[in-house]
């Protein structure tokens, strides 16, 4: 076994589907076949796509080929059964931006060199109702309800839609076309994943292997990293930007960012609990490293350090960041409530909203703090919304 492989297959994975199998398979010393797919709904990625893309990135260290399956038929239907507002129905120009952007920022971590990019198109676009049929066959509504969504629906008397079961098939079809040696996945993946290694035998070919890795926890410190529960950190993000999200992290996910999106040795991780759990040592300062690390990765170190630097002026002393964009009051609704005045610089969605961080005590004007709606500014006042939003206010012009 080549050296790297036992550190490779242990830290940030959650399951290997067959560990054995894939062992023997990496013995033979080949460029295996790793499959990713993705539906371009959405034009970016977050850190939580990172996880395993980082993955992606560590194999074709050692030799390995990345195929990378664009779900540009899939992502045209949109989500059948009407209940996901993440998934809706998408032009094909739509489908196409999104994966040129969402291919850009792929490449920030995977070889371009050592990949390929599929499609799903070129074998979807003339799929036959016979073919349909075909695939169906292979498999029954009882496997289709042993995924745990479904079950929990149907148990629930909540309806499934028929075509919903194909989205399964349709990834496993992907994995046939395209001869993968292993899958890649989140841990919310598992059934589709294992539905592709059966229909390859099925198929009469060698079974994929199913690598799953975890589920990276947002900046809430619940839920998975997701841009519909605005809990993400985007790798396309500005650096300050960026070094404030993970600024913003729970301490008791700073060692699971640490293992899952650094190449920090898993020695000096370990050290770093210890010194945690000891108190021995700040979190935010292993913050900052953290952050740095992590813009470091995706802008560059020169980014990392200045990043931090603004936020220590920021954040830490109170001070005013070097650069704040500018808001040119609009002359017809001169003056204007600070509520309005927030959502129309654009620091705020709603009236209700800004009313809302009003409350809260999450608006500064010159540094004091904003207690109702009717407040006195001027000409060149910088307000500030949260901890990251600023902008300068300007009178319009005579």
């Amino acid at each position: 076994m080549r050296p790297g492989y036992t550190k490779l297959l242990k830290r940030g994975v959650a399951e290997v589907i067959v560990e054995d199998e894939l062992l023997a398979l990496l013995a033979q010393g080949r460029p295996l076949r790793l499959k990713q797919g993705f539906d371009p709904s959405r034009p970016d990625i977050h850190l939580g796509h990172v996880v395993g893309l980082r993955k992606l990135g560590q194999f074709q260290e050692l030799g390995h080929r990345v195929i990378l399956i664009v779900g540009d038929w899939t992502a045209q239907i949109g989500d059948p059964s009407g209940v996901s507002q993440t998934r809706p129905m998408l032009s094909h120009d739509e489908v196409v931006a999104n994966a040129e952007s969402y291919l850009k920022q792929f490449f920030k971590v995977v070889d371009k060199d050592r990949a390929e990019v599929r499609w799903q198109s070129e074998w979807y676009k003339d799929f036959a109702l016979k073919e349909v049929m075909a695939l169906t066959s292979r498999f029954t509504v009882a496997q289709m309800l042993a995924r745990d969504d479904f079950d929990t629906r149907h148990k629930a008397g909540r309806p499934i839609a028929i075509t919903e079961f194909l989205y399964p098939l349709l990834q496993a079809y992907d994995s046939v076309k395209i001869e993968a040696d292993v899958e890649f996945g989140g841990i919310d993946q598992k059934f589709n994943c294992l539905v592709g290694r059966e229909l390859q035998g099925v198929l009469g070919q060698r079974p994929q292997q199913v690598f799953l890795v975890p589920l990276l926890v947002g900046t809430d410190g619940l839920k998975k990293m997701s841009k519909s529960l605005e809990n993400y950190i985007g790798v396309d993000e500005p650096p300050q930007q960026m070094f404030g999200k993970v600024m913003s992290v729970p301490d008791p996910l700073i060692l699971q960012y640490f293992e899952l999106l650094t190449d920090v040795p898993d020695e000096e991780i370990a050290e770093l609990k210890g010194a945690m759990e000891s108190g021995g040592v700040n979190p935010m300062e292993l913050k900052k490293r953290l952050a740095r690390e992590i813009v470091s990765q995706f802008h560059s170190p020169e980014a990392g350090a200045g990043a931090e630097l603004a936020f220590e002026r920021v954040f830490q002393r109170r001070e005013l960041p070097e650069e704040i964009s500018e808001f040119v009051l609009p002359r017809e609704n001169v003056p204007l409530g600070m509520a309005s005045l927030i959502v129309q610089a654009g620091l705020a969605p709603s009236r209700s909203e800004a009313k809302r961080l009003i409350i809260q005590g999450a608006v500064e004007l010159d540094g004091r703090r904003v207690t109702q709606d009717s407040w006195p500014f001027h000409e060149g006042s910088v307000l500030r919304v949260g901890k990251r939003r600023f902008v300068r206010l300007r009178f319009p012009p005579d």
